[in-house]
């Protein structure tokens, strides 16, 4: 029937994060975008067939979805409505790349325009971004370290491996509800003790 929403079956975990999410909760919202980011970056690369626009492209995406948060109604899921910004924001590439082309620094040098000069970026981080990255990446070990050795154990494994919880549960030699249980106890510890 035309005009009605569908109802999305979502996770029960993923339920919880989108209600977290949504209460203002930035780990919540993070967590959301780091499960599915391996899914999306594949889209996004088959459309710009570059790694580096995939990226851009995702974090854009990322970035515009936290601030319009607000709008997500649930009337897709979660990953259909990320994956929609980001398709959206992998087309203004390569739009913008039309518009621009790119110049191989092959191509014939036109001899009476004088020599071309061509400058590469330098995309290393500055002096003190590489301080505030150092600082943050002390700060998450550090943080890390003072976890209880049970919600450390899994919460490492899933930074490693990006294992799936199953995995994650058998390796621990725990079921996959308590994996989940201290993944997510893990995650909270940290946000409280970092931010």
């Amino acid at each position: 029937m035309k005009g009605t929403s569908r109802a999305v079956k979502v996770s029960t975990q993923e339920e919880e994060l989108l209600s977290a999410a949504q209460a203002g909760h930035e780990w919540a919202f993070i967590e959301l975008c780091y499960r599915h980011s391996s899914r999306i970056l594949f889209t996004l690369y088959r459309i710009t067939k570059n790694r580096e626009d995939a990226e851009d492209a995702f974090q854009e995406s990322v970035l515009k979805a936290f601030v319009h948060f607000g709008d997500f109604n649930r009337a897709s899921s979660f990953v259909t409505w990320l994956t929609r910004i980001c398709v959206n924001s992998a087309l203004m590439i390569l739009r913008k790349r039309r518009v621009r082309p790119e110049v191989s620094t092959d191509a014939p040098i036109n001899e009476s325009a004088g020599p071309l000069q061509w400058e590469i970026a330098d995309r290393s981080p500055n002096p003190e971004e590489y301080c505030i990255q150092s600082e943050n990446y002390r700060l998450l070990r550090s943080a890390i370290s003072k976890l209880p050795p049970s919600y450390r154990r899994v919460f490492e494994i899933r930074l490693r491996s990006d294992s799936s919880m199953k995995q994650i549960a058998e390796e621990v030699g725990i079921t996959i509800g308590a994996t989940k249980s201290r993944l997510m106890r893990a995650r909270k510890a940290l946000h409280s003790s970092i931010w």
